[in-house]
């Protein structure tokens, strides 16, 4: 990764992403045909929701006959992180127009962020519409592809967990944490180790007394009150 904010340098930044998906987007495909979804409807749910693991809650929920509300209410919560990472991501792009922040915003992902957060130790504290939306659309373009690739397949394939699909996105997230942590110069690699540890830790023990779809929330707030405090007290 290097400080260019370009088309090109955008493409080399979320090949890893792009590589996760292509995974993950099997995995999903697989597991819609597998409830009884129908190729095309797979793949319009991962066109038009592009939800990633809420659409694997979706297709649970649809398979068990779950009411409409129901299934629109979880999705939403298990994304309503998309709002705080959306509102961190705001400041880089408040000279853009109100129209291209909605496009970023409607694709944002989980991994896009994390990419667009390792990019600022890179590019001295700055982002741009291109880049950005750059990755997002690759990434969007990769997930309804490999969805795609898995509904075709599912036909053939019915148990996916045998080929470790499921294990594509948590790969890719270990990546981005390794390559976030030794590319960040504002807090030592030990300080940001605590605040991986914690992470951890109180995603473990929460699972014991919080939901798993508010747990994202819940550990998403403390773990960045953590590491403003670290910060701060780092300077």
């Amino acid at each position: 990764m290097h400080s260019h904010l370009t088309v090109r340098s955008a493409l080399q930044d979320v090949l890893p992403t792009v590589l996760g998906y292509i995974g993950i987007g099997i995995a999903f495909g697989l597991v819609s045909r597998a409830a009884g979804l129908s190729v095309l409807l797979t793949l319009m749910i991962s066109t038009f929701v592009y939800a990633g693991s809420a659409q694997f809650v979706l297709v649970t929920m649809l398979l068990n006959h779950s009411p409409l509300l129901s299934i629109i209410f979880s999705v939403f919560l298990v994304n309503a992180r998309m709002i705080l990472m959306g509102t961190t991501l705001s400041p880089y792009f408040k000279n853009d127009s109100n129209w291209k922040n909605i496009v970023l915003g409607t694709f944002l992902t989980d991994e896009s962020f994390a990419l667009g957060m390792n990019k600022l130790n890179y590019t001295q504290k700055t982002l741009n519409f291109t880049w950005f939306n750059t990755v997002n659309l690759a990434s969007y373009l990769t997930w309804v592809a490999g969805t795609g690739l898995g509904a075709l397949l599912g036909s053939f394939i019915t148990s996916p967990e045998q080929f470790g699909f499921g294990f594509a996105i948590t790969a890719m997230f270990i990546g981005l944490l390794y390559l976030q942590i030794i590319s960040d110069q504002s807090l030592t690699i030990s300080l940001q180790l605590i605040l991986v540890l914690f992470t951890l830790a109180l995603t473990y023990f929460g699972m014991i007394f919080i939901p798993a779809n508010l747990l994202i929330l819940v550990v998403t707030l403390l773990g960045c009150l953590l590491g403003v405090i670290l910060k701060h007290a780092h300077r």
